[in-house]
């Protein structure tokens, strides 16, 4: 396993991170523990979470993810894992995860309690917002359009500053923001600095062969004020181990039982799978494999977040750390994007 540090801190994680949302509905407790526990056998320290999962989003399923995770966690070594959850913004189909999901002092503290409880642990290391409550682009959506009549008021000072009482209460170690954009994160920033508050360490947001916007602005605030990304979706919801290619929808694949997630189904984003795949022939490798190792090598990535429901499914994905593209190879793949280089926002 290859590690970096989650930047302005001493915490090292794992290239790699355990991503968990399918944990209570693809994926039961014990396929849950056997993952986890393959993933540490193979050196991961880093898990992620959040109180929404498991994924699809639904009442009877809601927490269950954590609460997957925290009967394992029980039994570990708390200090030689990295584990990071998330708190729900407001959302018209996340409503039934409480009344009122706006990011207000008491509610943040009641939603970090609930997590705690489920995960069996008395800290977290990240705790994220998992997307913003004002209106932007997030979740696929293109084209940001300005509501000027919109009902939220800036209160990132009064977010962070919960944030920073929890920090010295010793309920979360560090914070961080998902699904942001570059004025966002900045905004995060600044009120830090000019507050003398606890600074965003991290954010995770989607990032792929299929979606290189993260590129377009937030990697440089992410390289200049020294902000890890965490990247999800790195195999754009599976559609990057070509398993869709040609029309094909395996038995329970994720589009197969739930084709609302079709982020990464249009014809532009099939048409580049193809080349890619083709690019992986001609290394003989995996496109899956490809397609990971791309992110691994990313200058501003922290953590690389994978995603299985299978234990081979797993090996391969963690595999992915060992292959090395070259600079003539990352050439090649720049070259495809350049063929369609938005095709799946």
């Amino acid at each position: 396993m290859k590690y970096s540090n989650i930047p302005n801190t001493t915490i090292k994680v794992s290239k790699i991170c355990l991503g968990t949302m399918t944990f209570g509905e693809q994926n039961s407790e014990q396929d849950g523990h056997q993952q986890l526990n393959y993933a540490v056998e193979q050196g991961i320290n880093f898990i992620d979470t959040a109180e929404a999962y498991s994924v699809p989003g639904r009442k009877e399923t809601q927490g269950s993810t954590e609460r997957i995770i925290g009967t394992w966690l029980k039994n570990q070594q708390r200090e030689k894992l990295v584990v990071a959850t998330k708190i729900a913004g407001p959302h018209d189909y996340f409503n039934y995860i409480r009344e009122n999901m706006e990011f207000k002092k008491s509610i943040i503290l009641e939603a970090i309690n609930n997590s705690l409880k489920r995960l069996q642990t008395d800290y977290v290391d990240i705790y994220q917002l998992h997307w913003p409550e004002r209106n932007t682009n997030y979740f696929g959506k293109r084209n940001y359009k300005h509501h000027p009549n919109e009902a939220w008021e800036d209160n990132f000072k009064e977010v962070i500053e919960t944030f920073d009482e929890l920090i010295k209460e010793g309920k979360i170690r560090h914070y961080g923001v998902s699904n942001e954009t570059s004025w966002g994160l900045m905004r995060q920033l600044t009120e830090s600095t000019y507050n003398n508050l606890t600074r965003c360490k991290t954010i995770q947001n989607p990032y792929s062969l299929l979606n290189r916007l993260f590129e377009v602005n937030l990697a440089e605030v992410a390289m200049r004020e020294k902000v890890g990304l965490l990247a999800y979706s790195p195999l754009a919801f599976g559609t990057l181990t070509g398993k869709y290619l040609n029309g094909q929808l395996p038995e329970k694949s994720r589009i197969k039982l739930f084709p609302q997630y079709s982020r990464y189904s249009n014809n532009q984003a099939q048409f580049l799978t193809q080349k890619y795949q083709d690019l992986a022939n001609e290394l003989n490798i995996s496109l899956t494999q490809l397609s990971l190792a791309f992110v691994n090598q990313r200058e501003f990535l922290t953590a690389n977040i994978i995603g299985a429901t299978t234990i081979e499914q797993l090996k391969e994905n963690i595999g992915s750390i060992h292959v090395e593209l070259s600079s003539e190879i990352i050439e090649k793949i720049d070259k495809i994007q350049d063929l369609q280089p938005n095709p799946a926002p």
